[in-house]
């Protein structure tokens, strides 16, 4: 009785991670997109509604207005980025392609669309928002040098380990002078360490990642060179961590995150690979999570 209850949520789990899955485990496949009529195209990421369907009538509170956006935004954002695409053929970066990144991302800082779910549930609005977005950068856009390949290196680790070395002094020290850190002495079991980094990485830090760092550093390289695309991503992705743990602007972890950013974007730059930067970042809020909160 208990799997018939949950069934539901299995299969939207199910649906809104496979985009996710494949993009990052089989990137070359993404391409296939290309060989379809321009209409199927566009109109296809539409079918990201069916999750939020199936989770809302499963818990009673389906409303067509959700329904609808969920229909109709990933439809917007794939012509958007079409039309970029057209624009920019030169991939310098269009206006458009910032206009879905902003939207992108002030839908899930400000948590914009959240009371469309179940409590505990809005996980799937993020991942949901990231499926759009990956569907209309990678299939669409085809914007290159992104780097989402989660099929790991050894690179990858020695890149991303090396970006926590350096970082996680400076931070902590830093943390612990401002007041923001504090630190425990807590041995937790090793199986509660590795599923708490790998829950971290699939679904914290690999969405951030490939958002920052894979679509924003990335085009801001092409307007602005390396440097100020990396200072520039670094302090709004401090900025997106403004209202994180303080009903007020948080400025502590404001600065702690701009600083994470530049080691981040530092790890992502090296190879053009979202997995090293976000072996960094999954590093970086496990241990904070763990011994430092």
């Amino acid at each position: 009785m208990g799997f018939q209850v949950h069934a539901p949520l299995v299969i939207a789990a199910v649906l809104t991670l496979l985009p996710f899955l494949l993009a990052a485990f089989w990137p070359l496949n993404i391409g296939a997109a290309q060989r379809l009529p321009l209409v199927v195209r566009i109109v296809g990421p539409a079918v990201l509604c069916i999750p939020y369907a199936i989770v809302a009538v499963s818990f009673g509170q389906f409303r067509w207005g959700w329904f609808a956006l969920y229909l109709l935004l990933p439809l917007v954002i794939s012509w958007l980025l079409y039309r970029a695409g057209v624009a920019d053929p030169a991939q310098r970066g269009d206006w458009r392609d910032f206009l879905v990144l902003a939207v992108l991302g002030l839908a899930v800082d400000l948590r914009w669309f959240e009371p469309a779910w179940p409590p505990h549930l809005a996980v799937f609005n993020k991942m949901l928002l990231l499926d759009a977005g990956i569907y209309g950068f990678l299939a669409v856009r085809t914007l290159e040098g992104v780097g989402f390949d989660l099929r790991l290196r050894l690179s990858d680790l020695r890149i991303g380990g090396r970006e926590l070395a350096i970082y996680a002094p400076i931070a902590i020290l830093l943390g612990l002078w401002l007041g923001f850190l504090h630190l425990h002495a807590y041995l937790p079991a090793v199986s509660h360490v590795v599923l708490g980094w790998v829950f971290t990485f699939f679904f914290i830090a690999v969405p951030e990642e490939l958002f920052f760092r894979g679509w924003m550093q990335n085009l801001l390289e092409r307007r602005l060179g390396q440097r100020w695309a990396l200072l520039t991503t670094a302090v709004l992705f401090g900025l997106s961590h403004f209202n994180k743990r303080a009903v007020h602007f948080n400025w502590r972890y404001v600065v702690l995150a701009a600083l994470a950013g530049i080691f981040y974007g530092r790890a992502w730059r090296q190879e053009r690979r979202v997995g090293a930067s976000a072996i960094t970042h999954a590093s970086v809020d496990t241990l904070w999570s763990l011994w430092l909160r």
